[in-house]
């Protein structure tokens, strides 16, 4: 009797393809918890702030303490995210780039806001700034005021957003290595030049992308600027702050009205963030076809 040695073909399945009813209980989940959890409170506040007209919408954008909080909000937006931009990128080419000891000490410092309260990132100005310290007093002997002032909100602020830029860029700038700028340096470019015409081109998309995150996060921090400003009216209260202010006032009108600013900038920012990544990934492409 003659054996069968023909091969069988294996029917072998994709690891990415699911049975229909898998796929649709995966997408209909994320669905439900989208609407819940993002889509119905985002509703709500605009539905609130316009519950009344756009009369009154508008009025409440153009109250005096309302005003000055948009305007704080940018400076301190203004400031801090250049220069976490400036650091984030230092500190992206020095890790990526180099060899040094306590590189990695440096790396966990980057990460150390992710991982602290950021109402403890404003208290850790207080004990370090407060009247009661020494620091403190010598401030005050020479009239200096950072807390409860405008440099305390941009100091709590960096603090809490500088590992946004930084760490978009460290991957990158791992992953692109140091073939680049060795040749352009063995070309006889000088190190500015090398940066100006080497590095910041090639990761100019990532760049971009964390500045984004870094600036929406500024605009919209509440624990740390609210340990730091002392809530004062007109002069130390950011947006968020102020939402807080005329909610608790009973104001729903105003609080919600300021809270759209805040929605409108996450909807930008999430509409920015998906154009960097389409932009990017085209140019990823192009790339590895040429």
């Amino acid at each position: 009797m003659a054996l069968d040695t023909s091969v069988q073909p294996v029917k072998v399945r994709s690891a990415v393809t699911e049975h229909r009813f898998a796929r649709w209980s995966l997408i209909l989940t994320s669905l439900v918890f989208l609407t819940l959890i993002l889509l119905l409170p985002l509703t709500a506040v605009f539905v609130e702030a316009f519950r009344k007209g756009a009369g009154p919408f508008f009025e409440a954008l153009q109250d005096e303490e309302t005003v000055s909080a948009i305007r704080l909000t940018l400076i301190v937006a203004g400031v801090s995210v250049p220069l976490n931009l400036i650091f984030g990128v230092a500190a992206a080419w020095a890790i990526a780039k180099f060899e040094f000891k306590g590189k990695a000490f440096l790396t966990t410092l980057i990460d150390l806001p992710f991982s602290v309260s950021p109402v403890i990132s404003g208290l850790v100005f207080v004990l370090l700034l407060g009247a009661n310290t020494y620091l403190g007093q010598w401030l005050s002997a020479y009239n200096i005021k950072i807390l409860f002032a405008v440099p305390g909100l941009i100091l709590a602020t960096m603090f809490v957003t500088f590992p946004f830029v930084a760490r978009e860029l460290i991957p990158l700038m791992q992953e692109q290595g140091t073939g680049d700028e060795e040749a352009a340096i063995s070309l006889g470019a000088s190190g500015w030049q090398t940066f100006w015409y080497v590095t910041l081109p090639n990761i100019k998309w990532g760049l971009l992308y964390g500045v984004l995150l870094c600036n929406a996060r500024a605009m919209g921090e509440f624990g740390a600027v609210s340990v730091v400003s002392g809530h004062i009216r007109g002069q130390t209260n950011t947006m968020p702050l102020q939402v807080e202010i005329l909610y608790n006032e009973y104001n729903f009108t105003g609080a919600f009205a300021v809270a759209t600013l805040l929605a409108l900038l996450a909807l930008v920012t999430l509409v920015l963030k998906t154009l960097l990544e389409m932009r990017y990934s085209e140019e990823i492409a192009a790339s590895r076809r040429h």
